[in-house]
């Protein structure tokens, strides 16, 4: 391993001397990759363009997320400036491998280029991801292996997506309300479990490496990530099945009534996410996580619930007459 982070560094340095007019342009794509921009652009879909994709692409993010946590907690890997402070051009917390940015971009992009059926939307979305690979790597905060892994990883959380999706979607559409979300319950719940499970047999860190010092932030970054993806990804399979059954609402109208409702459902997801980081303590742990918590499950619950009853309150959107769960509650 050590030869492979000794060839990455020499890599990013000449990257770096020799294409110093790239910083500008690989700091934005890597911003492109983080948990704000895709707070900022998923709900898009989902309150104002295509309601079906936007369930499946905030879905596959959060449970991507919620993996790429685990496995960075379990790997327990660098990030290339614990070794090299000098190749750091970008900000990064917690462990390195694999690299999330990659990751996500790789299975939510490419399962927009799934739904677009179109050769230049495949282009389009592995070019992004390389690209995001790039960006990631040219500013210091990921090794080669981070960004292989990360991309292998987001092929198999799509691929797995895409595998239920095809061979037990339409079986899942015909059960009651109760039955699909003890499913929903049961998918963060069960990874939750192998996270702490992997983590006791694991044990603690090994602390006799260089980057020691970096060892106790980056654990407190694993735990706090882990428990904000477990809330969102409960939150909002939750949220989108009551959604499904109590509101119904439709994306499809005026486009100014697409516009409003984006404004509106987004400038309350950013003083959720923003507001409730700013009352909430951060310290001690034991209230700190909890806290956080409830913070990811409030957000996502927005999103997609409490934003679409809204909209259908205010008129900003139709509601279906007819449930898509034979069964309710």
């Amino acid at each position: 391993m050590e030869e492979l982070y000794q060839l990455s560094l020499a890599l990013t340095t000449w990257l770096q001397a020799s294409y110093p007019q790239l910083l500008g342009a690989m700091r934005f794509v890597s911003l492109l990759g983080e948990e704000q921009a895709f707070l900022v652009i998923l709900p898009a879909f989902y309150w104002s363009i295509n309601k079906r994709l936007g369930r499946q692409l905030g879905y596959i993010f959060l449970l991507s997320a919620l993996i790429n946590n685990i496995a960075k907690n379990f790997a327990r890997q660098p990030r290339p400036f614990w070794l090299d402070p000098d190749v750091q051009k970008g900000e990064a917390e917690g462990y390195g491998l694999p690299s999330g940015h990659v990751q996500n971009v790789t299975a939510v992009y490419l399962l927009l280029a799934y739904w677009a059926r179109r050769t230049w939307g495949w282009v389009l979305a592995l070019l992004f991801v390389a690209v995001m690979g790039l960006s990631r790597f040219y500013l210091g905060v990921h090794f080669l292996q981070d960004i292989a892994v990360g991309f292998a990883l987001g092929l198999l959380v799509l691929g797995a997506f895409l595998g239920w999706q095809r061979a037990f979607a339409e079986r899942y559409s015909r059960r009651i309300l109760g039955r699909r979300l003890l499913i929903m319950i049961l998918i963060p719940t069960i990874l939750a479990g192998v996270y702490v499970v992997g983590l006791l047999l694991l044990g603690p860190p090994n602390i006799d490496v260089p980057w020691a010092s970096f060892i106790p932030a980056a654990e407190l970054n694993a735990r706090e990530d882990v428990v904000s993806t477990v809330a969102g990804l409960l939150g909002f399979g939750v949220g989108m099945l009551l959604e499904s059954s109590r509101v119904r609402f439709r994306v499809e109208g005026p486009i100014w009534k697409r516009i409003l409702r984006y404004l509106l459902g987004i400038a309350v997801a950013v003083g959720i996410w923003g507001g409730l980081r700013a009352v909430f303590p951060a310290e001690p742990q034991w209230i700190a996580l909890p806290l956080r918590f409830v913070r990811y499950l409030l957000l996502l619950l927005w999103v997609t619930y409490f934003a679409p009853w809204l909209f259908v309150k205010l008129r900003l959107a139709a509601a279906d007459p007819e449930s898509e769960v034979r069964v309710t509650l």
